[in-house]
């Protein structure tokens, strides 16, 4: 069942600070129990991505949105291209041009990774359990990868991971994550049993195929593809530029790909830290 969204989508989540390495961000949260990063898309904090935040605080975990880029609680599509486009423009442009994100580079975790490992290791700290789970979506898809090589990252989640971007073989051949990240995670598959899950729409072309095509080479059996039929003439009619699994482009109706994709990534969270 879909959240129930008032007419502030912010209303049931609590509004602090989190501080490291001079950095000082806001963070919403909702719920008990282990905590779950919640990384949003571009962008930022939509009506959505909140709804998902609190189906995971549904499940028994504390949902945990840290505010990177955007305005908290706005939707990402408005009224016309007037108001909508303006909007995007004033969280993509300056996110891409910030030293806390990694664009086009290859082979390096974005410096922002630090900062969300930091807050992990808080809440973990603050909320108890086994360790902690973090999803990211799109932009951040793959800080949820990077934050695994602290070993209180449990339950990684990479949705629709988007960097970085697909200019050539080996750019779409990449995630962002450095060399020394990538190995402590990959002996963490080996050694623990870590389950990295990724969630695409196959006709997607800001999430390759070669993409989840290295991760499986990386990772073996420890990285579980989820891709969702979005070509043309697809059996559940979803529109080419579908993106946003578990969140804008979600269909909440039983037996929809998408909504199994969404169960697939709560019963993670279940297992790992609920278990």
């Amino acid at each position: 069942m879909a959240a129930d969204i008032t007419s502030d989508p912010l209303d049931g989540f609590e509004r602090g600070e989190f501080v490291h390495g001079g950095k000082v961000r806001d963070v919403f949260r909702r719920g008990s129990g282990p905590a779950v990063i919640v990384i949003a898309e571009m962008p930022g904090i939509t009506p959505k991505v909140l709804e998902f935040a609190t189906r995971v605080a549904d499940i028994g975990c504390t949902a945990v949105l840290p505010h990177l880029f955007g305005q908290p609680g706005r939707a990402s599509i408005e009224a016309g291209v007037a108001k909508t486009l303006p909007y995007m423009l004033s969280s993509i442009v300056p996110a891409c041009i910030s030293r806390e994100f990694t664009v086009m580079a290859t082979g390096q975790s974005s410096p922002a990774v630090g900062w969300l490992r930091a807050l992990a290791a808080h809440e973990h700290e603050r909320c108890g359990g086994p360790g902690v789970g973090a999803i990211g979506m799109c932009f951040t898809g793959g800080f949820a990868l990077a934050m695994a090589a602290d070993d209180r990252l449990l339950a990684p989640v990479l949705s629709q991971p988007s960097l970085p971007f697909g200019v050539s073989k080996k750019h779409r051949r990449n995630i962002d994550i450095s060399p020394d990240d990538l190995a402590t995670v990959k002996h963490r598959c080996a050694a623990e049993g870590l389950t990295v899950l990724g969630l695409r729409f196959t006709a997607d072309k800001l999430v390759p195929a070669e993409r989840f095509e290295f991760l499986r080479e990386q990772l073996g059996d420890a990285f579980v593809a989820v891709e969702i039929d979005s070509s043309k003439g697809n059996p559940h009619g979803l529109p080419g530029n579908a993106h946003s699994v578990v969140t804008e482009h979600l269909v909440d109706e039983p037996g929809h790909p998408t909504r199994d994709a969404l169960e697939q990534v709560l019963d993670l969270f279940r297992t790992r830290l609920l278990g």
